[in-house]
């Protein structure tokens, strides 16, 4: 007689159910695997998209310029007037700069001079937070007055750092200054962060600060980027071009991308190796079943079972283990990737070709394992398997 399908799976089905702990361990082996595979990619596919979103949100027209060194060796300054003639650059939308001032902040005038915390103090151009989309959290941004005045807005690390919000005052050159800005973090420019921001001319007035900017934030169209980005060494600094420094924040975090993708290619190689592992115990256990099992397969073909039929039963059953693993490891991956996207608070993402991917994996998995013990089985003579049973 010939089997149908439906039978393959029912003999399959039952050969697992007679020792369900060694299959559920087996089967284990390739969850494993698969869940790896499937979290890494997921999690992965998470952190792209919203790098993405991000870069859709900053955009990519964003270029840094800061000084580089002179012929000599040593450390080169931007003009006072790079950000004007910037501004004048064809397809340059906004500009914006800072310039480091050198001087500490502290949250009192107790605390020891050496406890900086990695603070910096810079003042900065109004339109600066225009220009690099940084949003403001709390409070208001310097205008014409305040750029003037002892006041400071504060980077969300700074923030963080002294303790200090709208309305409070920090110790900066020996004098009390109040606080009237927190910002949100800054994306493309790290820096900004921890900054304690004022005025230039405040900047100029109370800290003898020289005017000269460290960093011009210059954001262009998406279609003239790479022809501002050509010309600004130039604009920026006509007599000694080669002393500035051009580069593009977005390339950053491009490079975050590759630096991912690189990490991610180990891991899946790491699930690729669990699910070998797996497979070498699904073709463990099967080996296992056939010498245990003689006597069934003795009295299958005793029975009139054909070679193909016994070869066909103990394939299913290996089949059936992977898909089972391969299974409980999809869903695990799956629950894996949503569970690290509510943490960080990302679109969880998961690709369906990885869920694909996984159960056809476990397929071949299940069938290169399969292969030899049901060969084997196949190849017992009834009244000898009989014998030995």
């Amino acid at each position: 007689m010939r089997l149908a399908a439906s039978d393959v799976i029912l003999v399959g089905v039952e050969g697992l159910r007679s020792r369900p702990a060694r299959a559920l361990l087996s089967a284990l082996g390739v969850a494993i695997g698969i869940a790896t595979m499937v979290a890494v990619v997921g999690i992965s596919a998470s952190s792209r998209a919203d790098l993405l979103d991000q870069l859709d949100r900053l955009g990519t027209g964003l270029l840094r310029v800061t000084p580089g060194d002179t012929v000599f060796g040593a450390a080169a300054r931007l003009p006072r007037t790079a950000t004007r003639m910037v501004r004048a650059v064809e397809g340059v939308e906004s500009v914006a700069s800072t310039g480091l001032t050198g001087v500490p902040a502290y949250r009192t005038d107790r605390v020891p001079r050496a406890r900086t915390a990695g603070l910096l103090v810079q003042a900065a151009t109004a339109d600066l937070l225009g220009t690099l989309k940084t949003p403001l959290r709390r409070g208001r941004w310097l205008n014409a007055a305040t750029e003037r005045q002892r006041a400071v807005v504060l980077g969300a690390l700074a923030a963080e750092r002294l303790g200090a919000g709208p309305g409070d005052q920090v110790w900066i050159g020996g004098q009390w200054w109040t606080v009237v800005g927190v910002l949100d973090g800054s994306a493309l420019a790290a820096e900004i962060d921890r900054s304690v921001l004022l005025g230039f001319p405040a900047a100029e007035r109370y800290l003898a600060f020289d005017g000269h900017p460290t960093t011009v934030y210059t954001r262009a169209a998406d279609e003239h980027v790479v022809g501002v980005r050509d010309v600004l060494a130039r604009t920026v600094s006509p007599e000694h071009p080669e002393e500035v420094k051009v580069s593009r924040p977005s390339d950053a975090l491009a490079a975050r991308t590759a630096a991912t993708d690189a990490f991610t290619g180990v891991l899946l190689g790491v699930g690729a190796v669990a699910l070998l592992v797996g497979g070498v115990g699904v073709a463990n256990t099967m080996v296992i079943s056939v010498l245990e099992r003689r006597r069934e397969i003795g009295l299958r073909r005793a029975l009139g079972a054909t070679r193909g039929q016994v070869r066909t039963q103990f394939l299913t059953e290996s089949l059936l283990l992977s898909v089972l693993g391969g299974a409980a490891g999809a869903v695990c991956g799956a629950a894996v990737t949503l569970g690290f996207a509510a943490w960080r608070d990302l679109q969880a993402v998961i690709p369906l070709w990885a869920l694909g991917g996984g159960l056809a994996a476990t397929l071949l998995v299940g069938a290169v394992a399969g292969i030899f013990p049901a060969m084997r089985a196949a190849g017992l003579p009834p009244a000898l398997a009989l014998a030995t049973a």
